[in-house]
C-alpha cells in the first residue's frame, strides 16, 4: 500500500513539474504584460538558445521585442500583432518560440521535425509589433494619458468597448504604412481611426520604422506576417520576380496548415508588410491568416488549440526552405 502511494505521489510530482514547465499559457487574452513576463522566464530558461533585443519603442514608450532562436547565420522572421485585435497571433508565436526552444535545448525533435536546422537558420520572432493597439483592444486605456484617452474614444466613434480596434496607439493602421503601393491606398479615413487610416506618409509610425530598420539589419531569407482571420495564405504582390519559387513555398505552408492559398491579384493594393518585403528584397513573404472569420473582433480563445495544431511546424518548415534561398554576394 505504501509503495503504491509513493508511486502515485511520484507520478503527481512529475505531472506537476511538466505542467509548471510550460511558460506560455494559452487560456486567457494575451497582453503586453504577459508577453514581457513570459519573455523574462524564457530568457532565463533558454539563455543559451535565444537572444533577445528591443528593436524600437512605440509612441507611448513600450519596447518592441524581437527574439532570436538558433545559431544559424541565415534568418527568417515571424511577426505577430500588426493589429490590436490580432493578439492571438502573439500567443501562437510565443508558444512556437517556447516549444522550439525546449526541443532545441534538449537536442531532440519537435514532433516529426528536427530542430538541427536551427544550427544553420535562426528564427527571429517579433511576437507583438503593436503593443499599444493590443492594450486598447483589450480595453486597457491606463497606459495612455487622460487627454489621449479622450482622443481614442473619438477614434472609436465614442464607443466604450474597443474590441474592434486594429490601429496603433495613434490611430494608424500599421499594415497600411509600408512604402510599397502606399500612395494608391484609399485616402479614407482621412484622420486617425480605429482601422484603415494609412497615415500622412509611409513609415510614419514608430512600430513600422522599427520593423523595417530591423529587417534591413538581419536580412531574412523569408518573412511571415501573422494576422486574423480567414484561414488563408497570401504570398504574392504584383507578380513578383520569383513566382515559381514563392508559390512552391506558399503551397507547402498551405498543405501543412490546411489554409487556402489566395490567388495572385495583378492590381493588388499595397501598403502591407509583405508587399514591401517582396518589392524591395525579392524574397518570399507570406501573410498567414489564422482562425475562421470573426468580424471586427479578436478570434475566441477556443480556436487556439486548432490553430496551434495547424501552425506548430510552420517555423521549422520555413527554416528548412530558407536553406535553399539564393543569396547574391
Amino acid at each position: 500500500m505504501a509503495k503504491c502511494l509513493w508511486t502515485l505521489l511520484l507520478l503527481f510530482l512529475v505531472f506537476e513539474t511538466a505542467a509548471e514547465g510550460k511558460i506560455v499559457k494559452t487560456n486567457k487574452p494575451y497582453s503586453y504584460d504577459l508577453l514581457e513576463q513570459d519573455l523574462k522566464n524564457i530568457q532565463i530558461k533558454y539563455k543559451k538558445q535565444i537572444e533577445m533585443k528591443s528593436i524600437g519603442v512605440t509612441h507611448f514608450g513600450k519596447p518592441i521585442w524581437a527574439i532570436k532562436l538558433g545559431k544559424g547565420e541565415r534568418n527568417i522572421v515571424l511577426i505577430g500583432s500588426h493589429h490590436g485585435r490580432e493578439w492571438l497571433t502573439s500567443t501562437l508565436l510565443m508558444k512556437m518560440l517556447e516549444s522550439y526552444a525546449e526541443a532545441y535545448q534538449g537536442e531532440k525533435k519537435f514532433g516529426f521535425k528536427s530542430t538541427t536546422v536551427l544550427n544553420d537558420v535562426s528564427i527571429w520572432f517579433v511576437p507583438m509589433l503593436n503593443p499599444d493597439g493590443v492594450a486598447i483592444q483589450q480595453n486597457d486605456l491606463t497606459p495612455f494619458p487622460a487627454e489621449h484617452q479622450k482622443r481614442l474614444m473619438l477614434m472609436n466613434e465614442c464607443l466604450n468597448n474597443f474590441e474592434r480596434w486594429k490601429a496603433n496607439g495613434l490611430g494608424i493602421d500599421l499594415n497600411r504604412q509600408y512604402p510599397a503601393g502606399w500612395e494608391a491606398l484609399d485616402q479614407e479615413p482621412a484622420d486617425p481611426f480605429y482601422k484603415f487610416y494609412k497615415g500622412k506618409k509611409p513609415l510614419e509610425s514608430n512600430e513600422v520604422m522599427a520593423l523595417t530598420n530591423f529587417i534591413k539589419e538581419i536580412k531574412p531569407s523569408i518573412a511571415v506576417s501573422y494576422h486574423t482571420a480567414g484561414r488563408e495564405i497570401f504570398w504574392n504582390y504584383k507578380n513578383g520576380k520569383h513566382l515559381r519559387r514563392d508559390y512552391s513555398i506558399a503551397k507547402k505552408i498551405s498543405k501543412l496548415t490546411g489554409y487556402k492559398l489566395a490567388k495572385p491579384v495583378k492590381e493588388a493594393v499595397g501598403g502591407g508588410f509583405t508587399d514591401w518585403f517582396i518589392t524591395f528584397y525579392h524574397k518570399p513573404a507570406i501573410t498567414i491568416e489564422i482562425s475562421y472569420l470573426v468580424g471586427e473582433t479578436n478570434p475566441p480563445l477556443s480556436v487556439f488549440k486548432t490553430e496551434w495544431k495547424r501552425n506548430r511546424y510552420v517555423g521549422l518548415m520555413l527554416a528548412e526552405e530558407a536553406k535553399n534561398i539564393f543569396h547574391p554576394t
